[in-house]
């Protein structure tokens, strides 16, 4: 064989084998790139979901918070706002990318920010909202910033302190009221008991006065007392009940009964009209203590030589409404949503001439709510006035 074609196909095979060793290197070289392709695919999904479930979890936080959490970018516009803050500020629709002070339009958010940019943070800052049901929110705030500490926005967070002010408010009001109520005996057991210790008690007929007012009064103090102890057990839930099938008329009959004697002194009638079968699933007792209250009061504001009706209808079959009414002056229109309330008289003068503590009507409230019912008052000017009372029914079928 010639050489030279030896040596020509010694070099052909070389040039083939190592053809095909860098075609399997490159396939491999093929194989491991995929592989790496898909495991750097793998983890940046995984990344990607690990980040989507961590978004999620803290949307589903602030979604939860019950403060209000607005998120502002560095110019001051809304990025973000928590479900609380939108009810809090009821800020509707297409607020976001908006500068804060066009979404809440209150000049002292504008001096929060400028603490904010100047400082960094902001503790405390207490913001009232303007209008005729203001709110007042303690907003705490921080500035955003990245890992260049470069400021990227800022978290600002509303706590309402509304209702923690009107309860501290009606705790104030309460206190004053009770110190009100008290001092007036007090002041009057003390000053008979005074002028008896100076010499009056020699004297017989004025001795017997001063004695009658003192012991008055310490009845006031001690129907007062009952009656605080009464409206704290309610509005705490320890009072208890013992709800049962109940003869309504017979329920306010009794309660009327006792009443008779100061009935009389005024000349003032009662008439039952509650129909005879008509039977309640109430505490007997409690509802004795409701129409005590409520024709006491009727007496009291009811005209001399009038009347006090008390009547009751089934408004369905498991709902029974009763009311007691009487026919005096009746009460003035800006005092009817009032009257409810603890302490509260629409004529204070001549309430405590009559003997009330201003706490009845609140009982009443409170112990047929106690019942799953409703209580309401109408009334007219110089033609009396009406407290209805919802109680359940006691089925015939049951």
């Amino acid at each position: 064989m010639n050489p030279t074609l030896l040596v020509e196909a010694v070099a052909l095979v070389a040039l083939g084998l190592a053809c095909a060793w860098l075609y399997q290197r490159c396939q491999r070289l093929q194989s491991q790139l995929r592989e790496r392709m898909l495991s750097f695919a793998e983890l940046k999904t995984e990344r990607h979901l690990a980040l989507i479930t961590e978004q999620s979890r803290q949307q589903a936080l602030l979604d939860a918070m019950v403060e209000g959490v607005l998120v502002l970018d560095e110019k001051g516009t809304v990025e973000h706002a928590n479900p609380a803050v939108q009810r809090q500020f009821t800020l509707g629709q297409n607020f976001l990318g908006r500068p804060l002070l066009e979404v809440i339009r209150d000049p002292a958010l504008g001096q929060a920010l400028e603490q904010i940019d100047r400082s960094g943070r902001l503790e405390e800052f207490v913001l009232t909202t303007p209008g005729e049901n203001p709110r007042t929110f303690q907003v705490n705030a921080v500035s955003l910033r990245d890992a260049d500490r470069l400021r990227t926005g800022s978290l600002l967070v509303f706590h309402d302190l509304t209702d923690r002010q009107r309860l501290e408010e009606m705790r104030r009001d309460f206190v004053a009221n009770v110190s009100h109520e008290l001092r007036t005996p007090l002041s009057l057991i003390k000053g008979s008991a005074e002028t008896l210790l100076a010499g009056a008690k020699d004297d017989p007929e004025a001795t017997t006065r001063f004695l009658n007012i003192i012991d008055k009064h310490a009845d006031r103090l001690t129907f007062l007392i009952e009656d605080l102890l009464t409206v704290s057990k309610l509005e705490s839930g320890r009072a208890m009940l013992n709800p049962q099938p109940t003869e309504l008329r017979r329920v306010a009959e009794e309660a009327l009964e006792a009443l008779q004697p100061k009935a009389r002194e005024r000349n003032i009638t009662f008439v039952n009209e509650i129909p005879v079968a008509l039977q309640v699933h109430v505490d007997g007792d409690r509802l004795q203590q409701v129409y005590s209250n409520l024709a006491d009061n009727a007496i009291k504001y009811g005209r001399i030589g009038g009347k006090v009706v008390v009547g009751a209808r089934s408004l369905h079959e498991d709902i029974v409404e009763a009311w007691v009414a009487d026919d005096g002056q009746g009460i003035p229109p800006e005092a009817r949503d009032r009257v409810f309330e603890r302490f509260f008289r629409a004529d204070k003068a001549r309430s405590r001439d009559l003997g009330g503590t201003g706490l009845g009507l609140s009982i009443v409230k409170h112990l047929v709510q106690a019942h799953g019912g409703e209580v309401r008052v109408e009334s007219e000017l110089g033609r009396g006035t009406t407290f209805y009372f919802t109680v359940p029914r006691v089925n015939e079928g049951n």
